[in-house]
């Protein structure tokens, strides 16, 4: 099953630096049917002005994902970690038993990125953050970005503390990419850019995709289009 969830239903916030959508429901956003989805949490489509950012605050027990689609984000946290992500690539944090952080554009231009979270399968692991870059041109299919399944573990993904995997891709025009999803999986699909087609249901770009009971995914783009993917356990 299949279930499309359009940009323009998504929860919003705006105030004078941050304008966000939230597929699931999240802060005072509140929505009877989207509590989470499976081991996703959140997911949520952030577009955060120049010189601003979000000042420090605190986590626990939580993989946090960030996918940087325009522009960068800054991070810094309790632990000493300090680096820039940039467009088209990826950083995790494990909140574990307790992390504060501050994420800041320090860019001339608005940065946007989706941020995942994704409930552990461990309680109080130690905290920790990475990123890495990304490289993706079309034609390669999903690459895996972030994982905590087992066939993974060597593939240079950033670890995650769950049984899940964020995986991506870009896309031409008529190309198509598969996907196989074990029972008992879901996934959850946003197109940043480009429409797609999954498994017959067509999305436009920034729609969701609530994904379950489907053994198999083809993805095909209708135009040039970036796939992110989380799949994780029901």
């Amino acid at each position: 099953m299949i279930e499309l969830r359009p940009f323009s239903s998504l929860g919003t916030f705006r105030n004078d630096w941050l304008n966000a959508h939230y597929h699931f429901s999240f802060a005072r956003y509140r929505h009877p049917d989207r509590h989470g989805f499976g081991r996703l949490l959140v997911w949520n489509d952030d577009e955060i002005a120049p010189h601003t950012g979000f000042d420090p605050h605190p986590h626990q027990n939580m993989e946090i994902i960030t996918f940087i689609r325009a522009g960068a984000i800054t991070h810094r946290d309790s632990l000493g970690h300090e680096g820039v992500t940039r467009a088209g690539d990826v950083q995790v944090m494990h909140a574990g038993s307790g992390i504060v952080h501050a994420e800041y554009n320090r860019e001339d231009e608005p940065t946007t990125l989706f941020q995942i979270w994704i409930l552990p399968d461990r309680a109080n692991v130690e905290p920790g953050w990475g990123t890495r870059a990304f490289p993706r041109a079309t034609g390669q299919g999903l690459e895996v970005l972030a994982s905590g399944r087992a066939q993974d573990q060597n593939s240079g993904a950033l670890p995650l503390y769950a049984d899940a995997a964020v995986l991506a891709a870009r896309m031409a025009p008529g190309e198509q990419a598969t996907h196989q999803l074990a029972e008992g999986r879901i996934a959850y699909l946003v197109a940043p850019t480009g429409r797609v087609r999954v498994n017959g249901v067509e999305a436009q770009a920034r729609d969701g995709l609530a994904i379950t009971a489907e053994p198999s995914l083809t993805i095909e783009a209708l135009e040039d289009a970036e796939i992110v993917l989380v799949e994780a356990a029901g």
